[in-house]
C-alpha cells in the first residue's frame, strides 16, 4: 500500500443542507450555507494555494496566498475566510492573481532556509508545494538582509523539534493548540518582523504547558515542527490504517512505515473516535513494540526459581496441553482457568474464552474488566437493559451541563478530552465530582460551575442527594419517567426520604449542602446534560450501586435517548468493552447472554460440537481464593498483569505461588511471569489483525502493519492449545473469526471485515434492525423495555481511617503513561513520569515533617511500600492520592481485599493508610523471585 494522503479541504465543514448554489472557475458547487469559497472550490476538485490554512482549524486568513476575484466585490478576498453566497462567480486563476501570489512566496522564500535536498520534510512540506504551484523562480530581495536563519532549534521534546528558523509564523501550531487540544501551551510572541512562535512564556517545549498530544506537528506546513523519527529514518513511503491499543477512546491512525520499520502514526481524519487528533501515547508512544525486552521466543521451566528455557513453539503449545490435562485428571475439570485481556483484540478474547469453554469444559473465565469496570455491566444492565455507555463521543457537543464524576478525562481519556473542553469554551456548563482537584476544574478557558469535593467512598450518598433535590424539588421528567420508564413511585418514596437530602448528607460526603443543590439544579433544568465517569465510580464496595444511581439520575430528568445526554463510562483500556462484549466473565457467553439461558447455550454447543456448562465458573477473586485452598491449581493469563494491576498484592503473589501452572502470554516479562511456567511471546498491536471496540460501543478494524514478529498470531495459539488439548479449534484467519462474533452475537449480526472495511467503523447494535449501527442507545425505549428505577442504598464502606491509619489513599492515572506501564515505560514517555509519587496536602505533610521530594513509606493494614512525596492542595487534607504505573512502587501492595458487592471489582479507591517520612534514599523493588533467561 503507498502512502495514505487525506485531502485537506483548507476549512472545516458546517452543518446543513447543501443549499448555497456558487460558480467557480465555471464549475457550479452546492455546499451548507457559511462554507468558505476555499473549501466550496475543494468540493469542487479546485485547490486554491493556501499556507495557513488546514480544514482541522478554522479560517485565520494570514498568509494571503488564497486570494481569489469574485464578480461584484472590490480587491482580492481571502477564500478562506470568505463564506459563499447565492449566485456568487468565483475565478481563482488570473493573471493578477498569480502575480500576487508570486509576490507572496517570494517574501517568505526569502526568510526560509533553502536546504529542501537536505531537509527532512523534502517531499512533504506545503511550503515547498506552494512555491511550486504559483510558479515562483526567483527571490528578487536576495537573502543577504535581516532574517530568522539563525533561529535555534528547541529539541528538548523527546519525540520532535522546533526548528525556528524554518518557521513562517502561520500560526497553525498556537491554532491547533487551542481550538484542538484546548491546552493554549504555545503563542506568537512579538509583533511583525519579530514575532515568533513561543512555548509558554519564551520557554522550551518541554518546560511549557505542552502535552505533547503532536497536534501542532500535524498542523504545521513546513518542517519546524518535525518528528525526530522522520529526521531519523526518512520520510514513509505507504500507510495502513489502524487503532491505537492505549486507552479506551480508540483513535484511529495511519501507521506510516518504510518497509516494514514504523517511521511515525498519524491520526486519520476519518476516524469516527478522534477525527484527525490524539494523545502523546498514541502519537508517539509506539516505541515499545521493537523495543529489546520484548520476548519473541516461547519460555518453559518446572520451577519459578529456575532458569528459563527458550524451546519452540510446537513444544510450548504441547507442554502446556499435557500440563492442563494432567491436572485436570488429578484435580478434576474445573481446576483450570483463564483470564482474557483487554488489551487484545475481540478476535483473540473470543478465541480465549472458547478455548476455556469448549477445550478446558468450564466456565473458569474471567476478564480484567473485572478489576474496572464490571460494575458498569452490571449496573446499566439491571436499569437500561445494556451493558454499555449510551452515547457517541461527538454527542458531547450538544451538551448544555456535563457532569464528571470519578473520572480526569485529560489524563486518562485525552482525546476525548479535547472535544469535552472545546464544548465547555463554547459555553456548557461543567461540574466536576472528585475528591482531587482534577486539571477540568481550572484551566485556561475552562472552569467547573461546581467542583463536589467529596470523600472517597461517598459516591452513592452524592448521587442520591442529587437525585433528591430532582423529586423534591418538582424537576423530575414526569411526562419521559411515564413513558418510558417503571418502578419510579417506589423510586421516588425512596430517595425523597430525609436522609438523601444535601444537608443529611453534608457531614457524609463532605460537600455543602447550597454547593449540592446548585449543582442538583443545573444539571436537572439543563436542555441537555450528560454524565461521563470512571473508576472513580466503579472501584468501590458501592460501585455497582453508584452506576444504578447516575442511571436513575438520567432517567428521572430525561437525560437519555439523544444527543447530549446519556451516561456515558469512559473505558480505560483500549478493549474493555470489547472484551466483556465477548464473553469473558464467568457468568455470560458473547453478548451478555447468561450461561443458563438453555437456548443460548444451543446455539453455542451447536456450533462448537461440545456440551457446556450452565453454571457460572469462577471470578478473579474466586480463582485466588481457590488457588490458595488447593481446588484451582492452573491458570491461562492471557495479556495481564495481575500481580501488578490487581489488589493486595500478597495475596495475588500467593496465589500464583501456589498453583501448579501459571501460562502467560505477553510481550514482556512482567511481574506475574516472575511466578509462570511458560511465558508464550504475544504481538503487538503493530502485528495484530483484527478489531477493538471502543468506550462508545465503536467496532474499529485493527490491521497489521507487518508479520507477527514471533512468527504466530494471538489467536492462533490458542487455537493450537485446544487442538493439543483434543478439542478441534482452527480458522484460516481473523475475519474467520469475526464471523463466527457475528453469527453467534445478535449486536454483532452485522458486523465483518469486509463492512469495516468498507464503512470505517461501526457502533453496536449493528444488525438487521440498525445496518450502519446504532450510535445513540436508548432512543425510542430501553433495550430491556422500559427503563427501571433502582433503590440504591448508601452503605458506608468497612475500610475507614483509623487513629493507626488515618489517612485515606486514592488512587489515578497520568497522562503520560499507561496501566501499569508495560508499554509507556519502554518508551520516551518515562520523561514525564519517571516514578510513582504520592500526593500529600500541605497539611499532611507539615504534621509529619515530610517536605517535597522525600521519600516516605505508605502502609495499609496489608502491606507497605515506598515512594517520593510530592506536596500539593489537589488532595483536601486526610487523603493521599498516587498512580500505579511502575512496579517498583507497587502501589497495589497496600491496597486491600474489598470490593463491590455485586460484581467484586475491588475498592482501589479507598484505603486507610499512614505517610510517614521513610530514611532510606531509595524505593524497594518488589520482593520476589527474579527470573533468569538461558538464551
Amino acid at each position: 500500500m503507498s502512502l495514505i494522503k487525506e485531502q485537506d479541504y483548507g476549512t472545516p465543514a458546517r452543518p446543513g443542507e447543501a443549499a448555497v448554489a456558487v460558480e467557480i472557475d465555471g464549475k457550479e458547487v452546492l455546499v451548507p450555507e457559511g462554507t468558505s469559497v476555499m473549501r466550496a472550490a475543494s468540493e469542487a476538485g479546485i485547490d486554491i494555494p493556501k499556507l495557513c490554512a488546514t480544514d482541522s482549524l478554522e479560517p485565520f486568513g494570514s498568509c494571503r496566498l488564497c486570494l481569489v476575484d469574485i464578480d461584484g466585490r472590490k480587491g482580492t478576498p481571502a477564500s478562506c475566510t470568505t463564506p459563499v453566497a447565492a449566485g456568487m462567480k468565483v475565478r481563482t486563476q488570473t493573471p493578477k492573481l498569480a502575480e500576487l501570489r508570486r509576490g507572496v512566496m517570494e517574501l517568505y522564500i526569502s526568510d526560509h532556509p533553502l536546504d529542501c535536498l537536505t531537509c527532512p520534510a523534502n517531499g512533504d512540506c506545503e511550503l515547498q508545494d506552494m512555491a511550486g504551484v504559483v510558479g515562483l523562480r526567483e527571490v528578487r530581495y536576495g537573502f543577504d538582509g535581516e532574517n530568522h536563519l539563525d533561529e535555534p532549534t528547541d529539541s528538548s521534546n523527546p519525540y520532535f523539534d522546533f526548528d525556528a528558523s524554518k518557521c513562517i509564523s502561520c500560526s497553525r501550531c498556537v491554532r491547533a493548540c487551542d481550538e484542538v487540544q484546548g491546552t493554549f501551551a504555545l503563542t506568537i510572541e512579538g509583533r511583525g518582523f519579530a514575532s515568533k512562535v513561543a512555548a509558554g512564556a519564551g520557554g522550551s517545549f518541554m518546560e511549557s504547558d505542552c502535552v505533547s498530544c503532536g497536534a501542532c506537528v500535524q498542523a504545521c506546513p513546513t518542517s519546524t515542527l518535525q518528528e525526530k523519527s522522520v529526521v531519523e529514518l526518512g520520510m514513509p513511503t505507504r500507510s495502513v490504517i489502524t487503532t491505537c491499543a492505549y486507552c479506551g477512546v480508540g483513535c484511529s491512525f495511519k501507521a506510516e512505515l518504510r518497509g516494514d520499520e514504523v517511521v511515525r502514526m498519524v491520526p486519520h481524519k476519518d476516524g469516527g473516535a478522534n477525527e484527525g487528533h490524539s494523545c502523546v501515547k498514541g502519537r508517539f508512544a509506539f516505541g515499545y513494540a521493537s523495543h529489546p525486552d520484548r520476548r519473541l521466543k516461547p519460555m518453559v521451566r518446572e520451577r519459578i526459581t529456575d532458569p528459563w528455557q527458550e524451546v519452540e513453539w510446537e513444544e510450548a503449545i504441547g507442554h502446556v496441553a499435557r500440563r492442563m490435562l494432567d491436572i485436570q485428571a488429578r484435580h478434576g475439570a474445573s481446576a483450570i482457568g483463564g483470564i482474557t485481556s483487554s488489551r487484545c483484540t475481540n478476535e483473540e478474547v473470543y478465541a480465549v474464552q472458547k478455548m476455556v469453554r469448549a477445550a478446558f469444559g468450564n466456565n473458569n473465565v474471567d476478564t480484567c474488566a473485572r478489576v474496572c469496570h464490571s460494575p458498569t455491566g452490571y449496573g446499566l444492565k439491571q436499569t437500561y437493559g445494556t451493558s454499555a455507555g449510551t452515547q457517541d463521543f461527538k454527542s458531547v457537543a450538544k451538551a448544555d451541563v456535563i457532569l464528571v464524576i470519578g473520572a480526569n478525562p485529560t489524563d486518562g481519556h485525552p482525546v476525548f478530552a479535547s472535544r469535552m473542553k472545546r464544548r465547555l469554551r463554547q459555553g456548557a456548563r461543567l461540574i466536576v465530582a472528585d475528591p482531587r482537584r482534577i486539571d477540568l476544574v481550572r484551566s485556561p478557558h475552562i472552569e467547573a460551575a461546581h467542583h463536589l469535593q467529596l470523600a472517597p467512598g461517598t459516591n452513592v450518598a452524592l448521587v442520591n442527594a442529587l437525585a433528591h433535590v430532582v423529586v423534591t424539588e418538582g424537576l423530575a421528567d414526569r411526562e419521559f419517567v411515564a413513558e418510558r420508564c417503571e418502578d419510579f413511585e417506589t423510586w421516588e418514596r425512596f430517595i425523597a426520604r430525609p436522609e438523601h437530602s444535601p444537608e443529611a448528607v453534608a457531614d457524609i460526603t463532605g460537600v455543602p449542602a447550597d454547593e449540592l443543590r446548585s449543582a442538583a439544579r443545573l444539571y436537572a433544568t439543563a436542555p441537555n446534560a450528560a454524565i461521563y465517569y470512571g473508576l472513580g465510580v466503579t472501584e468501590h464496595s458501592q460501585g455497582s450501586t453508584m452506576v444504578m444511581g447516575m442511571a436513575n439520575l438520567a432517567m428521572a430528568t430525561g437525560n437519555i435517548g439523544r444527543d447530549g445526554v446519556g451516561v456515558n463510562p469512559l473505558r480505560g483500556q483500549n478493549n474493555v468493552q470489547g472484551s466483556c462484549d465477548m464473553g469473558s466473565f464467568p457468568h455470560e457467553l458473547p453478548g451478555y447472554r447468561h450461561v443458563s439461558d438453555d437456548a443460548v447455550r444451543t446455539v453455542f454447543e451447536t456450533l462448537w460440537g461440545r456440551t457446556l456448562q450452565s453454571e457460572p465458573g469462577l471470578r478473579i477473586p474466586n480463582m485466588f481464593d481457590s488457588a490458595i485452598d488447593g481446588s484451582f491449581r492452573a491458570l491461562f493469563v492471557h495479556g495481564e498483569d495481575i500481580a501488578q494491576s490487581d489488589p493486595n498484592t500478597q495475596h495475588v503473589t500467593a496465589a500464583l505461588t501456589a498453583l501448579e501452572l501459571v501460562v502467560v502470554q505477553d510481550l514482556f516479562l512482567n511481574e506475574t511471569s516472575k511466578f509462570a511456567h511458560v511465558f508464550l511471546p504475544g504481538t503487538s498491536f503493530l502485528e495484530k489483525d483484527g478489531t477493538f471496540t471502543n468506550a462508545e460501543r465503536r467496532i474499529n478494524r485493527v490491521r497489521p502493519v507487518m508479520a507477527p514478529k514471533t512468527g504466530k498470531h494471538e489467536w492462533q495459539i490458542v487455537c493450537e492449545i485446544a487442538q493439543a488439548m483434543g478439542y478441534p479449534m482452527k480458522y484460516d484467519n481473523a475475519a474467520q473469526i469475526m464471523d463466527e462474533i457475528a453469527m453467534t452475537t445478535p449486536t454483532f449480526a452485522g458486523v465483518s471485515f469486509d463492512k469495516l472495511d468498507r464503512v470505517g467503523s461501526v457502533q453496536w447494535p449493528c444488525n438487521d434492525a440498525a445496518p450502519e449501527g446504532t450510535p445513540i442507545m436508548h432512543v425510542d425505549g430501553f433495550v430491556r423495555g422500559r427503563g427501571r428505577f433502582v433503590d440504591t442504598v448508601y452503605v458506608p464502606t468497612e475500610e475507614r481511617s483509623t487513629r493507626k491509619y488515618p489517612l485515606i489513599l486514592t488512587t489515578g492515572r497520568i497522562l503520560s503513561q499507561y496501566n501499569v506501564g508495560a508499554q509507556t515505560r519502554r518508551t520516551g514517555n518515562v520523561v514525564w513520569h519517571p516514578e510513582d509519587v504520592l500526593e500529600l496536602h500541605p497539611h499532611d505533610a507539615e504534621v509529619r515533617g515530610i517536605r517535597d521530594g522525600d521519600m516516605v513509606a505508605l502502609a495499609s493494614r496489608v502491606g507497605e511500600t515506598s515512594l517520593r512525596a510530592r506536596i500539593d492542595d489537589r488532595m483536601p487534607v486526610g487523603v493521599v492520592y498516587t498512580t500505579f504505573h511502575h512496579p517498583t512502587t507497587g502501589a497495589n501492595v497496600v491496597t486491600t481485599e474489598l470490593s463491590d458487592w455485586a460484581t467484586n471489582c475491588p475498592e482501589y479507591k479507598v484505603t486507610a493508610v499512614q505517610v510517614a517520612l521513610k530514611q532510606t534514599a531509595s524505593a524497594p523493588s518488589v520482593s520476589v523471585p527474579v527470573p533468569v533467561v538461558v538464551e
